[in-house]
């Protein structure tokens, strides 16, 4: 069958793709179909399944967002894996292309994050306010090519839209991110974040599974 998305590791407990920016983890008010529903309709047909096919998102990626995507193919390992995002008790790493280059090559920013819903923005504060989440991750600058500068992103938390407003505060906002300040928008309107890796212990077979998403085809990307 004309598979809709890159499988970047498969088994019987889990699928990981490399999600493209655009493509929804979670159905929402655009009536868009959403990547379980793909993914569902990809085991059924390869596996020949009868009925229903169980499928558990264990943690989304923003719509602009590419990169690694994992969900749980059976109960168990859902149950596993979100006790292990919950936990912290694996590693994820990010890529992001930003204009502005951070004063220092490596770093930690640490922030309060409020949501609001009605907006889908977050905001960050440099001292907790009420209704506010603690927020941290890692940075370090790894490439810089033509006035752009790349940087590897290790979230310690998992917030809305964290590493976006993060960034976005502390040093600039991501290139084409125009809810949290990119004057711009990238020409097919993702932003320049991407889900570079996912390190994880694996929940049944207990053996390390580490997964790794090639970066989009955008020119920016080919910089780099």
């Amino acid at each position: 069958m004309n598979v809709p998305f890159p499988i970047l590791y498969e088994d019987n407990h889990l699928i990981a793709i490399n999600k493209q920016a655009g493509q929804l983890v979670q159905a929402d008010k655009t009536g868009d179909e959403a990547l379980p529903d793909q993914i569902k309709a990809y085991i059924k047909d390869k596996y020949n399944k009868p009925g229903d096919v169980f499928l558990g998102v264990i943690h989304r990626i923003d719509r602009p967002v590419s990169g690694v995507c994992l969900f749980a193919r059976t109960s168990k390992a859902l149950e596993r894996m979100n006790e292990k995002f919950r936990e912290r008790d694996l590693s994820k790493t990010y890529w992001a292309i930003l204009k502005q280059k951070p004063h220092n090559e490596k770093g930690k920013l640490i922030h309060w994050l409020v949501k609001d819903h009605d907006q889908n923005r977050t905001k960050a504060h440099l001292r907790e306010v009420p209704g506010s989440k603690r927020a941290e991750l890692d940075f370090e600058l790894i490439g810089e090519r033509a006035g752009y500068f790349l940087l590897k992103v290790t979230p310690l938390t998992g917030r809305p839209h964290q590493i976006r407003v993060q960034l976005s505060t502390a040093i600039g906002p991501i290139v084409g991110d125009l809810k949290y300040g990119y004057p711009e928008a990238n020409s097919d309107g993702s932003i320049c974040l991407h889900a570079r890796e996912l390190t994880f212990m694996h929940p049944v077979q207990k053996v390390p599974v580490k997964i790794t998403a090639a970066a989009p085809k955008l020119d920016i990307w080919k910089l780099f």
